[in-house]
């Protein structure tokens, strides 16, 4: 069978391509931004009538963390609104037998109950740092839902919590969490500094999950899904950024202090999965956090040339 995986070359999309070359298969299509604009419906259309996938992993989009969302919202909501419609109308249009959509945590309210179940998707006012973000993610589940509704297509979504991994952004301009304090550890222990600015109080509650876990769900869930509503996707542990970066500094630089720089936003107080959907129907995550941690920072100095002398 033929599978599309739309961004292919991301956090997500590299994982995925893992999996499924792990799991057999090799008829994988891929198309980079260069090749195929995913906001392009024409362009896009085209694509599909050329290469008709069987199967579709939607897992392609402008992703960033709390500095990149709330600073280029605009970018964040068109981007994604553009990308999940061109390539889930396609693969309806050309027949496609079943799409995967990928959202996003964020797409529930800023005070959800927790641990957040699926049911509380539009029940409250959402973060507003990543509202735009929120807004696409949330319209991707929508058009799954409704071209199931309308046209019997069988179109998933899952929805990850926070993820890391091998493939991850870090940029610290653009960065997730993890990431972001992956590198100014990295760079403080280069340079000798002692102290690491953390933003916001180190309060906030996250969790986290392993990119191969979310890459192994994906597939889990591709072949034994099937409905209109959304899947969390997590381990449905948390703990605090405070925690999360002693963490990061004992696989990183054990010797820095943490400096909480308070007059930066915390985000969303609290945000840990329901996964107890997601355990029912039989998958559960593999990868302890102290240990993908550690081989998350590993790939990055494997990876670039010049980390281990920044």
């Amino acid at each position: 069978m033929s599978i599309f995986v739309a961004g292919h070359r991301g956090l997500v999309g590299s994982a995925v391509m893992r999996a499924l070359e792990a799991a057999g298969h090799t008829d994988i299509l891929t198309a980079t931004r260069h090749e195929l604009d995913l906001r392009d419906q024409s362009a896009v259309n085209r694509w599909f009538e050329d290469n008709r996938p069987e199967y579709v992993y939607l897992v392609a989009g402008t992703v960033g963390g709390i500095w990149a969302n709330s600073t280029r919202p605009a970018e964040f909501l068109y981007d994604n609104l553009m990308i999940h419609g061109t390539v889930v109308h396609a693969a309806h249009q050309t027949g496609a037998k079943k799409l995967l959509y990928l959202g996003s945590s964020c797409i529930y309210p800023r005070m959800a109950t927790q641990p957040i179940t699926e049911d509380q998707l539009l029940t409250g006012p959402l973060e507003p740092t990543n509202e735009g973000y929120a807004l696409a993610k949330i319209a991707g589940i929508k058009l799954c839902q409704t071209y199931r509704t309308q046209y019997g297509s069988d179109f998933i979504s899952a929805m990850p919590t926070n993820l890391y991994g091998p493939g991850d952004n870090f940029d610290l301009e653009s960065s997730h969490v993890i990431p972001a304090l992956m590198r100014k550890f990295h760079e403080a222990k280069v340079a000798g500094r002692g102290a690491v600015e953390i933003w916001g109080t180190g309060s906030a509650m996250r969790e986290f999950l392993h990119v191969d876990d979310l890459a192994s769900a994906c597939l889990f869930l591709m072949e034994h899904y099937s409905d209109a509503q959304h899947v969390n996707v997590g381990t449905g542990i948390d703990l605090s950024i405070r925690s999360l970066a002693e963490t990061v500094r004992d696989a990183v630089y054990p010797e820095a202090e943490l400096v909480f720089d308070t007059s930066k936003p915390d985000g969303t107080p609290r945000k840990v999965l329901d996964v107890s959907k997601l355990h029912a129907l039989g998958w559960k995550h593999s990868v302890d956090l102290s240990e993908g941690l550690e081989s998350t920072y590993q790939w990055f100095l494997d990876q670039h040339g010049d980390a281990r002398g920044l």
